[in-house]
């Protein structure tokens, strides 16, 4: 029976849940320096929940599991469209859900209940709403924590990562004055949002703040959660995109609470292989 989804919504996927163990690749693996955008990157005004791929490619089942619900690009109203083009949902038995979008056509699957891993579902096309850009949009979900999981944590790493960069790394105080960590040699004691430049397709696996040695924030990219239906990063606290990504320029690597005196702030992005990029700086707080 054929299953077809006009609006793309989290609560719409989330009649299940469990947990993890692996994938393979939806596509041909391909260098980790060739994707096309990296997850949780800003895309159209939105983090993106998606591991998008670089290469217009035969599209396949990444493991065993039974098809939840098939997206069409046009269903039988025009009031709604799928942003995710033609897609499949395809639930496994680890409890995890995995999307495959901007698909040509979900035709080949229409009728079938249960799909094996490496089951073709044809090739990408124009479907969804990537700008003109025909390649597949990647998702896990994990339907128990309302989140979307970084793809490429469950499947195989093939390749040298994009090399991260720390650059014009700022605190944000509350009133939104901000200051070069760079060229500032003294601040106001207080709290303060981190925010590094933003690269156009790499973010940090991870990034870590030290405060005089001490861990004082620690932020994972590799997980986004569902609260209240806004994506949100969570490090000490649960940040939204708003925060995340205040500006197309800018990312958010932490919160921090800078004590009066003189203070040692140490800066650390990670990729997903674990290579470490830091900066230091010292400031004075009165």
């Amino acid at each position: 029976m054929k299953r077809i989804l006009k609006i793309g919504a989290f609560s719409a996927l989330a009649a299940l849940g469990f947990s993890v163990v692996a994938f393979d690749w939806p596509q041909n693996a391909i260098l980790s320096d060739s994707f096309y955008s990296y997850f949780g990157q800003l895309r159209g005004g939105r983090m993106s929940q998606s591991l998008v791929f670089s290469d217009t490619e035969n599209v396949s089942i990444a493991d065993d599991g039974n098809v939840v619900v098939l997206f069409t690009e046009h269903g039988d109203s025009d009031i709604f469209e799928s942003t995710l083009g033609n897609a499949a949902v395809i639930a496994h038995d680890d409890g995890m859900l995995t999307v495959y979008a901007n698909l040509d056509s979900v035709e080949q699957i229409a009728d079938a209940t249960e799909v094996k891993a490496g089951t073709s579902l044809g090739v990408t096309s124009n479907s969804g709403w990537q700008e003109g850009f025909a390649c597949l949009e990647f998702q896990v979900v994990d339907t128990v924590n309302k989140s979307f999981i970084n793809p490429r944590v469950l499947m195989p790493r093939t390749g040298d990562e994009i090399p991260l960069e720390l650059r014009n790394v700022t605190a944000v105080n509350k009133a939104g004055i901000s200051y070069g960590l760079g060229s500032v040699k003294t601040l106001n004691a207080g709290s303060y949002m981190i925010y590094n430049e933003r690269q156009d397709v790499a973010i940090p696996y991870k990034s870590t703040i030290y405060i005089n040695g001490v861990v004082v924030e620690s932020l994972q990219y590799s997980v986004l959660y569902e609260v209240d239906g806004k994506l949100c990063v969570k490090g000490k606290n649960l940040h939204p995109l708003s925060t995340v990504y205040p500006s197309s320029d800018r990312q958010f690597l932490g919160e921090i609470s800078v004590p009066r005196g003189h203070n040692e702030i140490q800066v650390v992005i990670s990729d997903i292989l674990g290579k470490e990029y830091v900066s230091t700086y010292i400031v004075d707080a009165r």
